[in-house]
């Protein structure tokens, strides 16, 4: 199943280049009384809620996908988790480029460990990318995305994916400085989810999935999640020793070789097989 977000908190699902709303199913979410939990209530209903959305999807409105606005699929993580420095030749070419290299000494992800972005600045794609700091370079970084489905702490590696809800693609949008990393990648609209998510059953093996990224019809990245050092499992596992996870929080699992320098008026377009494709604009603030 693939769930979008769109057109003001709309929920929908894609069906070849339509979505079906199925935002009656919203009906049934819980509702949370101040100061609630943390996580996304969508995503942490989603077993419960996934019969009425079937339901509602065999009378749903059907739109054009290219017609709608397509926010983030998921509303309220209770945190993003970022994996520095995973696929090898992302680690050569950072080397190689003063502008990457220029918060500091490039090092694995396993000295590195994992680092936050704030929440806030999360969009999707149909929100687009507003460049600040025009004097300096930003870069793109498609990432493949895991969205995490249920609470969970210091969950080992065999059942790591027990804990997914799903699988998103993401944009992973870079300011190059000096300044920490999380600082950097935490301006409002550098983080972009979507263009939707695929539920669990979706994908058999995380750990092989091609995505990729096109800049102005260019590709400019080409990769596997086979190729990342540290795997969907260890990435969940790691993260859960560290921070408890919550449904709707996002692990984006690295970005491989290949990144490079957008600008205003840049069409970005990101795709995989498996979850499918969309396109981010990039514009000023």
């Amino acid at each position: 199943m693939k769930i979008a977000r769109f057109n003001r908190d709309r929920l929908g699902i894609v069906e070849g280049d339509q979505i079906a709303d199925v935002s009656a199913a919203l009906s049934q979410l819980p509702t949370v009384p101040w100061p609630g939990k943390w996580g996304d209530p969508l995503i942490g209903s989603l077993g419960r809620l996934r019969p009425l959305i079937e339901s509602a999807k065999t009378t749903a409105a059907r739109v054009s996908i290219s017609s709608v606005h397509l926010e983030s699929p998921v509303s309220l993580p209770s945190k993003i988790i970022g994996a520095p420095a995973n696929f090898a030749l992302h680690i050569e070419e950072s080397k190689a480029d003063a502008a990457i290299a220029a918060s500091g000494t490039i090092k694995t992800i396993a000295e590195h460990g994992l680092f936050l972005k704030a929440s806030s600045s999360l969009v999707g794609f149909g929100d687009g990318i507003s460049l600040r700091f025009l004097d300096r370079r930003t870069d793109h970084e498609a990432e493949f995305v895991v969205v995490i489905g249920s609470e969970g702490s210091n969950i080992s590696e065999d059942r790591a994916l027990d804990y997914v809800a799903g699988y998103s693609l993401g944009l992973d949008v870079t300011l190059r400085g000096s300044e920490e990393r999380s600082f950097r990648k935490s301006i409002d609209s550098y983080t972009v989810l979507g263009p939707w998510f695929v539920t669990k059953d979706e994908i058999v093996d995380p750990d092989s999935v091609r995505f990729r990224l096109r800049v102005n019809g260019v590709t400019k990245q080409d990769a596997n999640t086979r190729d990342m050092l540290f795997s969907v499992r260890q990435l969940i596992a790691l993260a859960s020793r560290f921070y408890k996870l919550y449904p709707g929080d996002l692990i984006y699992t690295g970005a491989p070789a290949g990144v490079g320098q957008i600008q205003v008026g840049d069409k970005i377009e990101v795709d995989c097989e498996e979850i499918g494709a969309g396109v981010v604009t990039v514009a000023g603030t």
